[in-house]
């Protein structure tokens, strides 16, 4: 494969020019920008509320002070689910009254109906004995589908769940349409219990389930330096979070504060660096958790418009363990053996590993693209801050879509042909 003359071969510029590039990486400035992300200003970013706006406005101004020409891309997303209040659930079996904590021992489960008012009723398990006005115990390995079968005339559901390492149960914003009853999920060690209470015939509960479905509008940040006649380099990353709940913060730093950390900060770098044969721009997506309708959007329209840049989607950098995750689709070839080439390059270990982000809405749309993924503990919860975001691992990621960037830039025929 032939190099252009007026670009150096990518050996000697990684012998010339690599290394003096990549030490240009900040980790401090992208833990910075973590930091602002994950504020209280922006609320969780959740898609359409004003935390998510106010980021967004923040972010296209970050684009234009390093020189991209910044466009707002705007669309729609329907029935996103909002927790408008916090649910007011207790039990008691018999003895003693419990209130349970929100986000950790109970949530709403987003099969739920909008159920503003406290229902109190006695326990009982689906499948066993007369549902109506109980609330019902659905027992591990009973689907809910099946559950609604045992539930006429039934207060509510109780579901058991597990929470993550920190004790939060996972927020989500993608999933079923409400069903016709109000659904609580429960910690197993609270089902377990009030399960136990039910079987006893001992047990009442009380609890609400305020949770509605709103259209929201949504709009992806857009910077761009150039396009060239080579090869095109789209950077991108979802800023959009699960958003905060009431009384809970989830700052949402590691999922994706630090991919869009990581985006601004390779970005601003490869703007000065990339040879005239590499087009660059950037992409800051909104609605990644409400089932990545923003590159959705975006992909679309690249493909409507006949573009076909090659697509480095990052989605966390808060946590390095052994390695990176990637998971490369569409025509992806030669831009994963960039990434391999990079990767050695930098030092930063790769594995091949689900990323199951925005990526994915490009390579469907038949697009040469890969996500890369590094650990996200305690994300789509109060655990998601930005103390956790790890520093050297903002700067391993940084540097290793730097470094992949200039390859592919370097040498635009091995993505291209």
């Amino acid at each position: 494969m032939s190099t252009p003359a007026h670009s150096p071969a990518p050996a000697a510029l990684v012998a010339d020019r690599l290394q003096a590039v990549l030490s240009r990486v900040s980790g401090e400035r992208m833990a910075a920008t973590v930091t602002a992300l994950a504020g209280e200003a922006f609320a969780g970013r959740r898609v359409g509320s004003a935390g998510g706006a106010a980021a967004r406005a923040w972010l296209a101004q970050r684009l234009a002070d390093a020189g991209a020409a910044v466009t707002l891309e705007p669309f729609t997303v329907p029935h996103v689910p909002e927790v408008y209040t916090a649910p007011t659930v207790r039990w008691t079996n018999g003895d003693t009254e419990e209130h349970l904590a929100f986000g950790r021992q109970v949530a709403v489960h987003l099969a739920s109906v909008d159920e503003p008012l406290i229902r109190r009723g006695p326990l009982a398990i689906a499948g066993v004995g007369d549902p109506v006005g109980r609330w019902l115990l659905v027992p591990a390995g009973t689907t809910l589908f099946d559950a609604y079968g045992h539930a006429h005339g039934a207060l509510g559901l109780l579901l058991g769940r597990g929470v993550d390492a920190d004790g939060w149960q996972y927020t989500m914003l993608a999933g079923p349409n409400p069903g016709p009853l109000p659904i609580l999920t429960l910690d197993t060690t609270t089902h377990a219990a009030v399960l136990h209470a039910a079987q006893a015939g001992t047990g009442t509960f009380d609890g609400n389930t305020p949770i509605r479905r709103l259209d929201v509008p949504a709009a992806n940040v857009h910077g761009h330096w150039r396009t060239s006649g080579g090869v095109d380099i789209l950077l991108t990353a979802h800023y959009d979070g699960v958003g905060d709940h009431p009384g809970l913060r989830q700052p949402a730093a590691a999922d994706n504060g630090s991919g869009v950390a990581v985006v601004l900060e390779a970005a601003t770098i490869l703007a000065d660096v990339l040879p005239p044969t590499a087009g660059l721009a950037v992409a800051l997506l909104d609605g990644e958790e409400a089932g990545a309708l923003g590159s959705a959007h975006h992909a679309a329209q690249l493909r409507a418009a006949g573009a076909t840049p090659v697509v480095l989607n990052v989605d966390g950098a808060g946590h390095l363990h052994e390695a990176a995750a990637v998971e490369a689709g569409g025509p992806a070839h030669a831009l994963l053996a960039a990434l391999d080439q990079a990767g050695r390059h930098t030092g930063l270990p790769l594995v091949a590993g689900p990323v199951a982000s925005d990526n994915r809405r490009y390579a469907a749309a038949g697009l040469a693209a890969v996500g890369i993924g590094a650990g996200m503990a305690g994300y789509h919860s109060p655990a998601d801050t930005p103390d956790r975001v790890q520093s050297a691992t903002l700067t391993a990621v940084a540097r290793l879509v730097v470094a992949a960037a200039l390859l592919i830039g370097a040498d635009p025929g091995t993505v291209s042909s």
